[in-house]
This record gives structure tokens, sequence and C-alpha cells, in this order.
């Protein structure tokens, strides 16, 4: 895909408003708002709001991805989060691999729930499934991430998609900023690879574009667009909700609709890709 395809995205469609899922209390993603605090135990999550309307996004843009036909989805976000259970609940055939201990949310009935390594899909045959879903960042824990991408690639039949989001070099700048990790950072701009710690001492590996897009396309797949999951800021979020709670819909489609100059804005990186 050449340069300036970078960011694309496709069309807004007005004509439909992208349903909202239920959403849970507190994010299962680290907050920002934990840089300013003790590892974020402190109490309530001071971007709850921000959340809300991250989530309500990440809920449209799945909608807008899935397959318009009954199709084989692979879930391998983990369990945490609802993308399952709205594929399910759109008319196809879902399988969610679960880590080892990891706590899940409950199944949809309509979905059939495996425990596994995401990074190692052995049990699945080549070219079995239709798309790919790897939300939640669970490629970025998966620090070893051309692994994974390679299986995802495997199991992916041709003209098969994934849809998947990862922590950007934006986010992953700002954690090592607030640590003070001074050589850390200095390190970024010529780093091929970007692990960061965070201050509760978990380790995720941070992407820019072109890195992300390296990735999927030394595995054979065709990236469609990447850009950042939301580009609105947490204050304007905040802003607007507090003067009318309504405005959350408007919000969401304003976020689908707004055009992308700038790859680098967000702290979560989202691309769609194709088996060629």
């Amino acid at each position: 895909m050449h340069g300036s395809e970078r960011g694309k995205y496709p069309p807004t469609r007005p004509e439909q408003e992208p349903p909202l899922l239920p959403l849970p209390a507190r994010p299962p993603t680290p907050s920002v708002a934990s840089l300013n605090r003790d590892c974020g135990n402190d109490g309530e999550d001071e971007l709850a709001t921000y959340w809300t309307f991250y989530w309500a996004v990440a809920a449209a843009q799945l909608e807008r991805w899935l397959p318009r036909r009954s199709a084989r989805v692979l879930d391998i976000s983990g369990g945490r989060t609802h993308s399952a259970a709205q594929a399910a609940a759109a008319g196809h055939t879902v399988l969610e691999v679960v880590g080892p201990g990891a706590a899940a949310s409950p199944v949809h009935r309509s979905v059939r729930r495996v425990v596994a390594d995401p990074a190692s899909l052995g049990f699945l045959a080549d070219g079995c499934v239709d798309a790919v879903i790897a939300e939640d960042r669970v490629l970025s824990r998966q620090l070893v991430t051309e692994t994974t991408i390679a299986e995802i690639a495997r199991v992916l039949r041709p003209g098969g998609r994934v849809l998947l989001c990862v922590d950007s070099l934006t986010l992953g700048m700002a954690i090592l900023a607030e640590q003070k990790f001074w050589a850390h950072l200095s390190d970024v701009p010529s780093a091929e690879v970007v692990l960061v710690p965070w201050p509760d001492g978990v380790i995720t590996r941070c992407f820019w574009t072109d890195q992300l897009r390296e990735v999927l396309s030394d595995v054979g797949l065709e990236v469609e667009w990447i850009r950042p999951r939301t580009v609105l800021s947490p204050s304007t979020i905040e802003h607007v909700l507090a003067e009318d709670p309504r405005a959350l819909p408007h919000l969401v489609s304003t976020e689908l609709s707004a055009p992308v100059h700038d790859d680098s804005l967000g702290i979560h990186l989202l691309a769609s890709a194709c088996r060629t």
C-alpha cells in the first residue's frame, strides 16, 4: 500500500448508527491516568468517561469491519472484551481463544471458547477461518509479535482479514517519560523493537505505523489501513459529555468519520489487513 494511503479508513455510513454494546465498568487496559498515580491502585479511574467512549468506538469499528455474510471468525483477544459476543450476535460462527488462567467475560451462547496460547494456534488447520480479531492489545502483550502474526496469517484463508489493536509508540514514550527512563526514551528512535515497562511491572511492545506495516507484510498480509483507535482527546470527550451525556453516539460517529492526517496520534493503533 502506498504511503499516501496510510490511515485510510472505510467511509462513514451515516444512515446507520453503530450499535453500542454494554461496556465494562472499568476498561481491561492499563489506564493512561495510572501514569500519574501509584499504578492506578488508588481508586476510581479518573478517565472513566473517556474509556466509555473508547469502548463504544471499538464496538462501532468492529461492527463496520465484520464480514457482511456469515463467516468463521477466530477471536484471540483473550476473552476480556465483547468482540466475540458481538461477532456472534452479527451471525458469525466464532471460536474464542482464552489464555490459561485469564479472567474472561461470560461466554455468549453462540461462541465456542478454547483455552490455548494465542501465539500458538497449532490446533487449527491452515486456512480454516475467514476473519481474525486480535483486540485488547493482545499483540502488544505477545512480545514476539511476529510469531503470533505468522500464525494468524497461516489460519486465515486467502482473502481472509484480520483486525488488530496494538500500543502505539506515542503511548510507549509517554510511559517511559513519566517514569523518567530517559536512557530508554533516547533509544526509541533507532530501536527496531520497543518494549516498554509499565509501572505495575507489565511489559508491552509498542509500534510506529511503519513498524506494524512491516510486521504484517512480512507474513504475506496486505495492509488495508492503519489508524489511531481514537483521535478525539480525553479532555474533549469529558467536556462534551459533561455538557450533554446523550452526545455519546454523536461523538462515536464523529470519531469514525474524522480524517486522520497524523498516524502518531492516539495511544493505540488499529489496523486491518488481508491475506493475499
